[in-house]
């Protein structure tokens, strides 16, 4: 079939590094229960958050980097990339799970905390561990908020297919991927979780996201500028931001819930996150509408050094979601065993956000070290001499 799908320009977009950024910084504080700082995400304030943002930016990473090796080296080497990354996100999901369980048993141990064991989906490990742990290996069992990299790891393995399809059929195959959205709401399709329940990011509705994603890169924000440039778009998307706002703190205060109709309050309350609910789909495509339209690629401030620190966690995307994951649990600990002063909040958050900007750097200090030639290494290297 003939290629219809548009591939990306050459170089990199710094915009999704800078909003990989600020939704890794997101889901870490969002990950801390009771911690006002997450007054100042995006959460609080309408119905989408940053795992929304960050599903999207996979799908879009995702063309943008395996579209053209499928292209030029052929479907069979693009699979080949596609895995390698799949199984690449498995083993820092297995790592991470190994970890998280042995810092929650440690803490909730030699503090005698043991509500921290039913509070974080580990107690099961105690009484049936080698059951748990298969069945983590399987990704059917996950302690809490150890959910979105098993969602990412089954995308990027169904993808090469997908990815085949979009680059010659593009519409058609994001047009499908909305079908099956809306089947698995109305059918209730979902996989199975261990030891019972569904998985808390349903694949078969937040593949949407991925996929829409993947339909931007490769064509279709271009062939959307004239809706994403319009001003009826802009105003109504507006209009729709402030409902969304609207809806979202009459389900955080009661008093002020009771100003708007109750079948209005409760058909938005609680958030459907599980199974992407429709309003949340639409809040996250307004609020791109108005990224791409309010942000081009070109803006200076992506080259601010303001900007630097959320652009560098974008860039090092893994590992700092990897170890957001692990200090939303320290700081989440550190609050219940000390204080959970509001001071305390805001101290046990900005050092989180350091330490992962902190990694980020030093990933990228090591990545541009390797890149270097074996020579440059070894003249910079002290005592060392060069021959001419």
């Amino acid at each position: 079939m003939t290629i219809r799908a548009v591939l990306p320009a050459k170089g990199r977009d710094l915009r999704l590094d800078l909003f990989r950024g600020v939704a890794n910084w997101a889901i870490f504080i969002n990950h801390i229960p009771n911690n006002a700082v997450t007054w100042l995400t995006t959460r609080n304030y309408g119905f989408s958050d940053g795992a929304d943002l960050f599903v999207f930016i996979a799908g879009y990473a995702a063309s943008v980097v395996y579209a053209k090796s499928m292209l030029t080296q052929g479907f069979a080497a693009g699979t080949t990339r596609l895995f390698e990354r799949a199984w690449q996100l498995y083993i820092a999901h297995v790592l991470l799970l190994v970890i998280h369980l042995a810092a929650i048993g440690w803490a909730a141990q030699t503090y005698h905390d043991s509500h921290l064991l039913d509070e974080f989906n580990v107690a099961g490990l105690i009484d049936r561990p080698i059951p748990t742990l298969t069945q983590g290996l399987l990704l059917k069992y996950k302690p809490l908020n150890l959910d979105v990299l098993p969602l990412y790891i089954g995308l990027m393995a169904v993808f090469p297919p997908v990815l085949w399809l979009m680059l010659r059929r593009p519409d058609v195959t994001v047009a499908g991927s909305l079908v099956l959205y809306f089947a698995a709401r109305q059918f209730e399709w979902n996989l199975p979780a261990y030891p019972s329940g569904v998985w808390y990011f349903n694949p078969f509705t937040w593949q949407f996201l991925f996929m829409l994603g993947a339909w931007c890169a490769l064509g279709g924000a271009s062939r959307a500028r004239m809706i994403i440039r319009s001003p009826a778009v802009l105003f109504v998307g507006s209009a729709y931001l402030i409902f969304a706002l609207l809806m979202t703190m009459a389900g955080h205060f009661e008093t002020f819930g009771k100003l708007f109709p109750e079948w209005l309050v409760s058909a938005f309350n609680p958030n459907d996150k599980t199974n992407l609910a429709p309003y949340r789909v639409v809040h996250f495509v307004v609020i791109a509408i108005l990224a791409a339209r309010f942000v081009p690629i070109d803006w200076p401030g992506l080259k601010s050094r303001v900007l630097r620190p959320l652009v560098v966690c974008g860039q090092r995307s893994l590992e700092v979601f990897c170890v957001g994951l692990f200090l939303s649990f320290v700081g989440h600990f550190l609050l219940e065993l000390i204080s959970d002063s509001l001071l305390a909040q805001i101290i046990v958050s900005i050092s989180g956000i350091a330490l992962m900007t902190a990694v980020a750097y030093y990933r990228s200090w090591s990545r541009d070290l390797d890149k270097q030639p074996a020579a440059s290494r070894s003249s910079a290297e002290p005592g060392s001499t060069s021959v001419t």
